[in-house]
Parts: structure tokens; C-alpha cells; sequence
């Protein structure tokens, strides 16, 4: 009987399964066995293991090396809050102030960035926003302003240390609101209304001497009688203030009418800068009063009784009141009675919204009281 012989390669593959058998066959067995003394490997982990060579992805690296790296940098800035706040608490005090000052700018900016974005799209008008929404504008737009030379400062590495040197010596020049302390808030506060309440005799004087070129001798004397009686220490009614509008639209008073000179006392009123030539002046009044009357008529839709005792002082401190030394129900009471005065007027009166804040602040709450 003649032998026949297998081709040596076709020996080869099945020496080379049966190696793979028994090697499968001891893995299950090594599987089988660590699961009975309760020790259990998953068949990936084995696959793993027994793989020639492991597949990392490089995302999972870098997002590996990122949460390190942030992790060891929190650590670092808390063992360096510490330092300072036992060693150092009065630049501690400054350095926290300074970081949630900065927390509280991102945030407002965020908010700020989507009213802007609804803005442009169409979705509302300025006139139809919400009056939280056009205030933050409003006063984001002069925080900004004032808050740039300190952020380019802060950019280059180590500058930080220089604006905090800034902060202890020049806070009210050089710092916007979010980097003041609540005590520096009430300080600044009082003095910028200190230094716009020192105009109020020169814009009432200033009515007083326009008054007489006013040809209409019933208005003439209601306008000075108006103006006497806030020298004199008392708290104007509406009525009153509104039975000498007319002049406060057209000549003489009228925003347009003017003397340059008497634009220069009301200009700190809304803490803007007199030194400007006439038409510029003239320019930034009637935009602030426009400013002004809208936000009033975004106040009125949303009800003086909806804000905050925080919102109400500021309400009261922007239209021309020091609001600090009241309380809640003063600030409302006050409040109410600019609405009254504002309600009516159109844009082309801007001019007497802006008198109003020394008429009707002047010598509150002195004799509030009855009228």
C-alpha cells in the first residue's frame, strides 16, 4: 500500500492551529480557574494584554495631560490664597476684590454679548427691552469705557502685581464698580454726588436768568416761582413742574436753545465732562435724556414694585438722587413721583427730564411729606 505524505506547509498550519487551540484552550482554562477562587479577569482585559501592541487616542491623552495640569494649578492658586491671607491680609483683601471683580466684568459681558446678539438679529428693538436688560447695556457701555486701560495692563505676565499697586492708590480714578468694596462703593458713591449736587445752585440760577427772556409773563412767573421755591428749601409738586414744560421744548430752554454755559452745569449731573466744545455737548445731553426717557418707559412697564432695594437706589442714584441714606419705601415714594414727571414727555423734551434731577432732588425728603 503506498503512503502518501502531506505537503510540509500544509503541516505547518495545522501544527499552527493546534497551537492556537491549546492556547485558547489554556487562556479559557486560566479564565475558568481565577473565576473560581473569585478572581475575575474580563476577556477584554486579556485581549488586552495578550494584544502585541496597545491603541492610545490622542484626545484622551491631551484631555489626561489638561486635567493635570489644571488640577496641579488649582492646588497652586489655593496654597497661594492661603500665603497671602495669612501672611499678607490687607493685599489679600485687594487680590480677592480684584478676581471676582474681574468674575463679575466675564459675567456681565456674557449677558451683555447675548442682548447684543438679539439686538442684531432682529428678535427686539431697543425700545421693547426688558428694563433689567437696557440698564446692564447702559451701564456696561460707561464700565467698559473706564475698565479698558486697566485690562491692557493686566495682560502682560507679572502686571497683575502693578494693578494691584493701581488699586491701593488711584480705586475711585482707575476701577469701575466690580473692583470696589462695598465700602469703597458707598464712599465713591457719596462723592460723585457730592461733586454733582455742588452744580445745583448754578443750574437753578442758570433757569432763573433764561426765565426772563420767556415773552409769556404767566410763564415767566411760574417758572420763577418754581425756582424760588426749591432755593428756598421746599419739594416741587408734579403739577408744578408740569405747568412750565412748554418752555423746556422750545426757546429758551429747549435742548436746542441752550446757552453753552448752562449745558456745562448740567453735563456733570450725568458725570460727563464739560470740557467739549458746545455742539458736542449738546449731542451727548440729548442722547443721555433720550437714554433716559426710554429706560423710564421700560421702568413703568415693569413696575417700580418689581425691583430690588439694591435696583431701587440705583434707579433713584442715576436720575440725580444720593439714595444711600434712604430707605426702601423713600426710594420707592421718590421714584414715583419722576415717573409721574416723565410719563408725558416726548423726545424733544429731553430737556426737561434733565432739569428734573435738580428740581425734584434738590431738597428730598426735606418736605416730601403731603405733597
Amino acid at each position: 500500500m503506498k503512503k502518501t505524505h502531506s505537503p510540509p506547509t500544509k503541516m505547518a498550519l495545522s501544527g499552527g492551529s493546534l497551537c492556537c487551540r491549546l492556547s485558547l484552550q489554556r487562556i479559557g482554562l486560566f479564565q475558568h480557574n481565577w473565576k473560581s477562587t473569585g478572581y475575575y479577569f474580563p476577556n477584554t482585559y486579556l485581549q488586552s494584554r495578550l494584544s502585541p501592541c496597545r491603541q492610545y487616542k490622542a484626545s484622551d491623552s491631551s484631555q489626561g495631560i489638561g486635567r493635570h495640569v489644571s488640577s496641579r494649578l488649582q492646588v497652586a492658586n489655593v496654597k497661594y490664597e492661603n500665603f497671602l491671607k495669612r501672611k499678607f491680609p490687607k493685599f489679600y483683601k485687594l487680590y480677592r476684590t480684584f478676581t471676582e471683580g474681574f468674575k463679575l466684568l466675564f459675567q456681565d459681558g456674557k449677558e451683555v454679548s447675548r442682548i447684543q446678539t438679539r439686538l442684531v438679529t432682529g428678535k427686539v428693538t431697543w425700545e421693547d427691552l426688558p428694563y433689567r436688560e437696557m440698564e446692564r447695556l447702559r451701564q456696561f457701555r460707561r464700565d467698559l469705557i473706564k475698565a479698558i486701560p486697566l485690562v491692557v495692563i493686566s495682560i502682560p505676565p507679572f502686571a497683575n502685581y502693578l494693578v494691584f499697586v493701581l488699586m491701593y492708590y488711584f480705586p475711585r480714578q482707575l476701577l469701575v464698580r466690580h473692583f470696589w468694596t462695598p465700602q469703597q462703593q458707598l464712599e465713591f458713591r457719596g462723592f460723585y454726588h457730592s461733586q454733582r449736587a455742588g452744580h445745583t445752585g448754578a443750574v437753578l440760577q442758570g433757569i432763573l436768568d433764561t426765565g426772563y427772556q420767556v415773552k409769556d409773563s404767566r410763564l415767566q412767573s411760574r417758572l420763577q416761582d418754581l425756582c424760588t421755591q426749591v432755593q428756598n428749601g421746599a419739594h416741587p409738586k408734579v403739577a408744578d413742574i408740569h405747568g412750565v414744560r412748554a418752555l423746556f421744548s422750545g426757546p429758551p430752554l429747549g435742548m436746542k436753545r441752550m446757552n453753552v454755559e448752562h449745558m456745562r452745569h448740567i453735563c456733570p449731573l450725568l458725570f460727563l465732562t464739560p470740557r467739549l466744545p458746545g455742539f458736542l455737548i449738546g449731542r451727548r445731553l440729548n442722547s443721555h435724556a433720550l437714554e433716559l426717557l426710554l429706560l423710564d418707559r421700560a421702568l413703568r412697564r415693569l413696575g417700580p414694585h418689581q425691583l430690588s432695594d439694591s435696583e431701587l437706589k440705583q434707579a433713584c442714584y442715576v436720575r440725580g438722587l444720593n439714595s444711600d441714606d434712604l430707605d426702601a419705601n423713600q426710594c420707592r415714594e421718590w421714584l414715583s413721583q419722576w415717573l409721574q414727571v416723565t410719563a408725558p414727555l416726548r423726545g424733544s423734551e429731553g430737556s426737561l427730564l434733565l432739569h428734573s434731577m435738580v428740581l425734584l432732588s434738590a431738597n428730598y425728603p426735606r418736605r416730601f411729606s403731603g405733597q
